[in-house]
């Protein structure tokens, strides 16, 4: 396992190298300033981006997904901490964050959200007005269970055309 540091003792030691492993738009949603994005699916085949012979601390939304990290670099003998309660804990401690105007959340939490919205009406109708309605659920696991084969989903390409999820533009003037 893993050696922890809390927010106070990454504030105190000589930084090293900061990397958040979560997803894109989980990175997006707030992170610690300085931090790299290396999603955890990706650390295996992105070794390169991690500075050797400098200590990285290990970073996600609460701390478990960085201790698998670590666990996974550990037999690469990698000098790694993880930051204990991950950017919650740094949020909670009224430290400063990087945030993307274009999200508020995470595409990843939307489209949990969506699916478990749908999989809920599904039942829901399918036992107050028609059993018919079970098979919106059954859509919505053969949904889910494409995106987890294919690494490929629908809902999520349609939720980044929501406009809550499009970036705000502010137009430049023209030169003269």
């Amino acid at each position: 396992m893993a050696q922890t540091i809390t927010v106070g003792q990454l504030e105190e030691r000589e930084r090293g190298q900061l990397v958040d492993v979560r997803s894109p738009s989980e990175y997006a949603t707030g992170h610690i300033p300085g931090t790299l994005n290396i999603p955890m699916e990706q650390v295996e085949s992105r070794l390169r981006d991690l500075q050797s012979g400098s200590p990285a601390v290990l970073i996600c939304q609460a701390g478990k997904r960085a201790q698998m990290v670590a666990g996974l670099l550990e037999p690469c003998g990698m000098d790694v901490a993880v930051l204990e309660g991950g950017t919650q804990a740094w949020i909670d401690a009224g430290r400063p964050v990087v945030k993307s105007v274009a999200t508020r959340w995470s595409l990843e939490r939307q489209v949990r959200l969506g699916a478990g919205l749908l999989v809920l009406a599904g039942a829901v109708l399918a036992i107050v007005a028609s059993t018919k309605w079970i098979l919106l659920s059954g859509f919505v696991g053969l949904g889910l269970t494409f995106a987890g084969l294919t690494d490929l989903c629908p809902m999520a390409m349609l939720l980044t055309k929501m406009p809550w999820n499009r970036a705000s533009h502010c137009p430049l003037p023209k030169r003269a």
